[in-house]
């Protein structure tokens, strides 16, 4: 993917670039982002349009097979002092600072690089979110990420729980539930 900035420069104007998307070349995927390839999955899009931002909750679990809910939209988690995203695709997730950086990784999806948060991050999400998950989600996601436990760092676990705030509660939960 490419952002008008970088088409300018690589093609040297608004002319050239209308003529290569003319000829099926290059493809206009959203306002200021093109692509050589017709066809761009979302989480690619948002995760190139919103750099500083970190796909999370619902869109995370599905992209590691622990759910076969597709989400309606896409999660993505921000620093508390991000700005608001306006997009009705997208569901934002204000996270304090000290947590916001903790278990980001880049993974490849679909030939495209995504920032997303680990599957251990993710499993201190699910006990941190729990209540605002319907029981039937919260349980298959549980179940899966059970049947996967021995792949899991149990030591990054436990560092994520105890950055995250009521972490007390959160290893209550992960011993009474997970482990």
């Amino acid at each position: 993917m490419m952002s008008r900035a970088e088409c300018l420069k690589e093609y040297g104007s608004d002319y050239l670039i209308d003529k290569k998307i003319e000829k099926g070349e290059l493809y206009k995927i959203t306002k200021g982002i093109y692509s050589k390839k017709e066809h761009v999955p979302d989480l690619a899009i948002f995760s190139y349009k919103y750099p500083s931002a970190v796909i999370t909750m619902k869109s995370a679990f599905y992209f590691y097979n622990l759910t076969d809910v597709i989400p309606d939209v896409c999660d993505l988690a921000t620093s508390r002092d991000a700005a608001k995203i306006h997009d009705k695709r997208v569901k934002q997730y204000f996270v304090s600072d000290d947590l916001f950086k903790v278990g980001i990784e880049t993974a490849m999806y679909k030939g495209y690089d995504i920032h997303i948060y680990s599957r251990e991050r993710m499993l201190i999400e699910l006990v941190r979110y729990k209540s605002k998950l319907s029981f039937d989600y919260y349980k298959e996601v549980l179940l899966n990420y059970r049947k996967i436990l021995p792949q899991l760092n149990i030591q990054e676990i436990q560092d994520i729980a105890l950055c995250a705030p009521k972490s007390n509660k959160i290893m209550e939960t992960l011993q009474l539930e997970v482990f």
